[in-house]
């Protein structure tokens, strides 16, 4: 019920966020994306690029959209894109920007208005159109899923498309409009929880003890990223992006913006963890009914145990390889390993990994108390015979 409310309160009003959408764009007036074919590449630039020094390219451009349409360019291209491995045949994204010519000189002269006409456009490549690879590569994804996990596998895609809907419809253009970050985050992770365990694993007590622990483990992580943003003083602006968002949108709380970015963040794992967790509980019970609760909990834990252990390296590894290349320049600075640790772009990974970590492992004795608690009882324990001789630790 909670959730609904959340919903209803916080779903953005689709006027405002054509008005802010609106807004924004007013920042790149004049610019558009079109599409290109690389038709040649010559090694070399002329002119200006030719004096800016390093690996430079010209790549020999059929338009196929634009005022240039059906008519080929040459763009300099340098820097990443030059090294990308782009061939001839590939389709490219440019950017275009309309270069007005000087005021017509029949206006009037002290008028406010000035009629500029578009005489030229200004081409620069802003990446390559893998729409094609990508294609291919989910389509390839989801035959696997189907083939390896059949029907459940099914069902995860769709609760998939689902929580896509989910984050396009609720969450991106509530955080557009100006929205505080961590109820959205909070309103949004819960929605998308309730659908896919519930869609996936069933209407069962165990899919109702795993959203439990899940709910719990996203509400503890609220709590220690939003004091740890705080704390740290993190600015939610430490990347590229986000510097170029706030330039165009600034009605956004960026240090809310990157609490939410922290929960949303871990609910894969954490939904991974609970799920196991009451399952190994569920187990347990059908292989020994007459296990007391305080039995099961305790051999679910040892289970629990070794899955944080490997949650904690997955966690750790996946922040790791997002942010490698940042590590790999920062590792160039001769600066010492404090100083660097605490520059925004790393903290900001470090705090990533740790809210999220403590979150998961929460989550497990969370979890795991709820799901025994939701088992029916154990029988007599003195009928138990491996009471006394259970390994705790």
């Amino acid at each position: 019920m909670a959730t609904v409310i959340g919903l209803v309160t916080l779903w953005p009003n689709s006027a405002e966020v054509s008005a802010v959408a609106s807004q924004s764009a007013s920042a790149a007036q004049g610019q558009t994306l079109e599409r290109g074919e690389v038709l040649g590449i010559t090694e070399g630039c002329e002119g200006a690029e030719a004096d800016l020094g390093g690996h430079c390219l010209t790549f020999s451009v059929g338009m196929r959209s634009g005022p240039d349409s059906g008519s080929m360019i040459q763009v300099p291209v340098r820097g990443a894109l030059a090294s990308a491995g782009i061939q001839v045949g590939d389709n490219i994204e440019l950017s275009a920007t309309a270069i007005p010519p000087a005021q017509d000189p029949a206006q009037q002269e002290g008028s406010s208005e000035r009629n500029y006409k578009v005489s030229a456009t200004s081409y620069g490549v802003s990446g390559v159109f893998r729409g094609l690879p990508l294609l291919v590569l989910a389509v390839v994804f989801m035959v696997v899923v189907v083939w390896v996990g059949r029907i459940r596998g099914l069902l995860a895609l769709v609760a998939l498309g689902v929580s896509a809907f989910l984050l396009l419809a609720f969450i991106l253009p509530a955080l557009v409009s100006g929205s505080p970050g961590v109820p959205v985050a909070l309103v949004g992770s819960s929605a998308i929880m309730f659908v896919i365990l519930f869609f996936v694993h069933g209407f069962t007590m165990r899919t109702t003890a795993a959203l439990v622990g899940t709910l719990c483990g996203i509400l503890i992580m609220a709590g220690i990223s939003l004091i740890a943003v705080h704390t740290t003083r993190l600015s939610g602006l430490g990347d590229e992006s986000a510097g170029f968002l706030s330039a165009v949108a600034t009605q956004i709380d960026f240090r809310g913006l990157l609490t939410c970015a922290i929960i949303i963040a871990g609910l894969g794992i954490l939904n991974d963890v609970t799920i196991t967790q009451a399952s190994a509980v569920w187990e347990l019970r059908a292989a020994a009914p007459a296990m007391p609760r305080s039995e099961v909990y305790a051999r679910a834990m040892r289970i629990g145990r070794d899955h944080i252990a490997s949650t904690v390296y997955t966690v750790f590894f996946s922040y790791v390889g997002a942010s490698l290349s940042v590590l790999l320049l920062l590792y160039l600075y001769d600066r010492p390993v404090l100083s660097l640790l605490t520059r925004e772009d790393i903290a900001v990974e470090i705090v990533r990994t740790f809210c999220g970590s403590i979150g998961l492992v929460l989550a497990v004795p969370i979890t795991t108390w709820v799901a025994a608690m939701f088992t029916p009882p154990g029988r007599d324990e003195a009928h138990v015979p491996w009471k006394a001789g259970a390994p705790s630790f």
